[in-house]
C-alpha cells in the first residue's frame, strides 16, 4: 500500500505541459523541404506521398508549425491540392501567406476557402492580385461589407453578370456600395438605371453623366428600317419595340388624338392647379410612357426624373416649374432663395441633352426591364406581385421595378 501515490497529491499536482517536440518540428521542416523540391529532384508520386504524410502531421501540429509550412508553400507554383486546401481552411494566421503570396491557387481552392474560412480569409481573397469571376460570385454570397468593399475597390477583380446583379440588389440596403459600384466597368446601363431610384443626389448625377448616352449611332444605322416597318404597319412586335427605343420622337402622337388637351405642353401647364392621378396618366401617355413609369417619376422624392421627363419631351423649364408646383413641393426658402432640391433638379435639366434624356427615359420605360432577373425583382418590388401572370415578361418586370411605390 505504501507504493500507492496519495490521492491528495495527485489532485494538487500542477499539470505539466508537454514540451515541444524537436523531432516533430524537424520532421515537418524536412517534409516541407521535399514538397518544395523542384521536379528535377522529386517526381510527382514522391511529392504526393510526402504531401499526404505532411497533411496527417499538420492536423495535430501547433499553429506556429502550420504557419511555417504555409509560408514555404506560398512560394510554389503548384502546391499539392490537399495540402493547400487544409492550410487555406486553417485559422487566418496560417492561411494568410498562401492567400497573399501564392499566385497559383486555383479557383476551386479559393472558393473552398471562402466557404469554410472566416471573414478575414474572404477579405484577403478579395484583395488578391487576380480574382476571377467565379471567385467574385462566391465572395458576393457572403454579402459581408468589408469583403464587398475590398472586392469593389480591387481593379483586378472581375465581376460576373450575376455578381453585379446581386450587388445592385444589395445597394438598396447598403447604399455605401453605390459609389464603388459606379466605378466598375462591369456595370451596365440597365443596372445603373435600376439603382438610380434609391441612389443619393451625387450618385444620380454620376449615373446621368456616365450612362446617359446618345442614340445617334443607332439612329443612323437603322434609318432605313423605319420605312420598312411602316410598310409592314408595325406588325412585328420585336422590331417595333426596338425601333421605339431608337427613334428620335418622344411624344406620342396617337395619344394626342385621344387627349382632351391640345398638346403635352397644355396638359403640363394645367398641372399648376394640382396634379391628380388622372392628369399624371394623361401626361404619361402624351410623353410616350406607360402610366406606371409616369407614376414612378412623379412620386420620386429627389425630383431628377421630372427634369429628365421634361428635357426628353422638349418641354421648357417653365413646364418643369409648373409640375413642381403641381406636386406642391417647396420652391423657395424663408429668404426667397431657390430651394436646394429644386435648384438641383433645374441643374439636372440644364446639364443633360435631349437625346441623352430620351435614352434614360426609354431605359426606364422599356429596355430596363429586359435585364431584370428574379434577384433584382425580389430586391426592388415593394408591393403585392399577385396577378402579374397576365402581363408579358417585359411588362411584368417593368411593373415590379417602376410601380413599387405607386400606391393605390
Amino acid at each position: 500500500m505504501s507504493d500507492i501515490e496519495p490521492l491528495s497529491e495527485t489532485i494538487d499536482a500542477e499539470p505539466v505541459a508537454p514540451r515541444p517536440s524537436k523531432a516533430r518540428t524537424a520532421l515537418l521542416k524536412r517534409l516541407a523541404d521535399v514538397v518544395c523540391l523542384p521536379s528535377s529532384r522529386v517526381n510527382a508520386f514522391e511529392r504526393a506521398m510526402t504531401a499526404d504524410l505532411l497533411v496527417e502531421m499538420l492536423r495535430e501540429a501547433e499553429v506556429a508549425d502550420r504557419a511555417r509550412v504555409a509560408r514555404r508553400l506560398a512560394t510554389l507554383n503548384d502546391p499539392p491540392p490537399a495540402l493547400a486546401r487544409l492550410l487555406l481552411r486553417d485559422v487566418f494566421l496560417v492561411a494568410r501567406d498562401l492567400l497573399e503570396n501564392c499566385l497559383s491557387l486555383c479557383d476551386t481552392d479559393l472558393v473552398d476557402c471562402i466557404r469554410h474560412g472566416g471573414m478575414e480569409h474572404r477579405r484577403m481573397i478579395a484583395q488578391r492580385r487576380t480574382v476571377s469571376d467565379t471567385v467574385c460570385e462566391a465572395l458576393v454570397e457572403s454579402m459581408e461589407t468589408p469583403v464587398i468593399e475590398a472586392m469593389l475597390r480591387n481593379p483586378s477583380a472581375r465581376l460576373s453578370g450575376d455578381a453585379v446583379e446581386s450587388l445592385v440588389a444589395a445597394t438598396r440596403e447598403h447604399p455605401r456600395y453605390i459609389p464603388l459600384l459606379l466605378r466598375r466597368g462591369e456595370l451596365r446601363p440597365s443596372h445603373a438605371y435600376i439603382l438610380f431610384w434609391w441612389a443619393d443626389a451625387e450618385a444620380r448625377r454620376v449615373i446621368l453623366q456616365r450612362f446617359a448616352v446618345s442614340r445617334e449611332v443607332l439612329q443612323e444605322a437603322s434609318s432605313d428600317v423605319f420605312p420598312l416597318a411602316a410598310q409592314e404597319r408595325w406588325t412585328d412586335p420585336l422590331s417595333r419595340k426596338a425601333l421605339q427605343f431608337i427613334e428620335r420622337r418622344q411624344r406620342n402622337r396617337a395619344a394626342l388624338e385621344k387627349s382632351p388637351f391640345e398638346s403635352l405642353d397644355a396638359a403640363v401647364m394645367s398641372s399648376e392647379d394640382g396634379l391628380t392621378r388622372e392628369l399624371i396618366e394623361e401626361i404619361s401617355y402624351l410623353s410616350g410612357l406607360k402610366p406606371m413609369t409616369g407614376a414612378k417619376i412623379f412620386t420620386d422624392q429627389g425630383g431628377e426624373p421630372l427634369a429628365i421627363l421634361c428635357k426628353a419631351t422638349r418641354l421648357p423649364k417653365t413646364a418643369l416649374r409648373a409640375l413642381w408646383r403641381g406636386l406642391r413641393r417647396r420652391e423657395t426658402d424663408s429668404s426667397g432663395a431657390l430651394w436646394p432640391t429644386l435648384e438641383r433638379v433645374l441643374i439636372t435639366y440644364d446639364m443633360i441633352a435631349v437625346d441623352r434624356a430620351q435614352t434614360v427615359l426609354r431605359y426606364w420605360n422599356w429596355a430596363l426591364s429586359s435585364a431584370l432577373t428574379p434577384t433584382l425583382v425580389r430586391a426592388i418590388r415593394d408591393g403585392d406581385d399577385t396577378g402579374l401572370d397576365e402581363f408579358s415578361t417585359p411588362e411584368r418586370a417593368a411593373m415590379l421595378v417602376l410601380a413599387g411605390d405607386m400606391g393605390s
